[in-house]
């Protein structure tokens, strides 16, 4: 067999210092689909962080009264904005109300003028035409992606709605990950009596129909808030989450840097969390990537059948809702969030086949 070069030992020196992780990400890193997904996504989050000064009605600063405020925080959460707005009773109309009611205030507004919330009226802004509702809504030079039936602006309720997306993807499969790796580990690692009484928990959750149980539960509230979607959606997609760590866990406790930890006295507990856990993450990473992309499609999927979020809900899944009836004259509200949801999803997908790939042991093997 020829000798091994320099660059060749250099090369496994390099991989040998960088360790799982770092190995891990350069081989995700030579996937240009997945790297496209993840750029994707970061674009997303971004959006979703920033939506409230891209586009709105609100100023993102602003001086009233000798005071600086910042209206455009209310979008995150009303409590947020200045109760001086309400009780000088501007009701979401700053432009006008700005300039009359104190003439040397200021104020710098979102890149788009147009409310996720409620319909831009004539005159709002310098001017300018109100929005057009119903089929006279199509995609113009102000309403880029066209107005619903209300005459609400669909490119800012697609901003917007990049926030309850990605919240519901990331919350609940949160909540499915804390649960589904506790109960797995619990499973995989004491065995016995746990172990099989886990174990049939988890097939008991498994024979549920989880759209039903879903649908039941949402019966059942009187208000349905997206908090309530992401808890739903987390409590019943965790299953499979929790097989893969019991069987990860049954696979780790075997090896010899575990027997090596417990003759050194580490207590049960340490070698669960500190040693087991940390190593069984990488594949448990996968599903939670695949799921993140499911419950998207379920939210929307609530959304468009009427059991989402109460309104106002700028959902993706609400607007495809408010286009069912009139697709044939309103295609803009099918075309856009639909096109919204597909590449979110198909993003997502991607990220878990490059994670997939990146840390499957057996393809490490053969890279070398």
């Amino acid at each position: 067999m020829p000798e091994p070069t320099n660059n060749m030992m250099m090369e496994e020196n390099d991989q040998a210092s960088l360790g799982f992780w770092g190995e891990a990400w350069q081989r995700f890193r030579r996937r240009r689909l997945a790297m496209l997904a993840l750029c994707f996504v970061v674009f997303m989050c971004l959006m979703a962080m920033f939506a409230p000064l891209i586009v709105g009605t609100k100023p993102i600063v602003c001086k009233y009264k000798g005071n600086i405020y910042f209206p455009c925080l209310g979008y995150y959460n009303r409590s947020w904005e200045n109760p001086i707005f309400r009780k000088d009773r501007f009701r979401n109309r700053y432009p006008k109300n700005l300039k009359t009611k104190d003439p040397e205030s200021w104020a710098f507004f979102p890149l788009v003028y147009q409310d996720p919330y409620r319909r831009v009226r004539d005159g709002e802004w310098e001017d300018r035409p109100g929005n057009p509702s119903g089929t006279d809504g199509s995609p113009s030079r102000l309403n880029w992606f066209g107005t619903n039936q209300q005459g609400y602006d669909v490119f800012a309720q697609m901003v917007h709605g990049t926030q309850i997306a990605l919240s519901v993807g990331f919350v609940s499969m949160g909540i499915a990950g804390v649960i589904g790796l506790t109960i797995g580990a619990l499973a995989g690692y004491l065995g016995g009596w746990v172990d099989v009484l886990l174990s049939r928990v988890i097939e008991l959750v498994m024979c549920i129909p989880s759209l039903v149980l879903i649908l039941a539960l949402v019966a059942m509230l009187d208000d349905v808030t997206n908090f309530h979607l992401m808890a739903i959606v987390g409590c019943t997609s965790w299953t499979g989450i929790a097989r893969l760590a019991r069987a990860e866990f049954l696979k780790l406790k075997q090896m010899e840097f575990i027997t090596a930890a417990r003759a050194m006295g580490a207590s049960r507990w340490r070698i669960m969390f500190r040693h087991v856990l940390r190593n069984s993450l990488a594949p448990v990473l996968v599903p939670i990537t695949f799921g993140i992309a499911a419950a998207i499609l379920i939210e929307s999927g609530l959304s468009y059948l009427g059991f989402g979020a109460s309104p106002p809900n700028p959902s993706w899944g609400t607007l495809l809702k408010s286009g069912r009836s009139t697709i044939q004259q309103t295609w803009w509200l099918i075309v856009f969030p639909g096109v919204a949801i597909f590449l979110t999803v198909l993003a997502y997908n991607l990220i878990g086949e490059g994670l997939q790939e990146a840390t499957d042991p057996r393809l490490r093997q053969d890279s070398h």
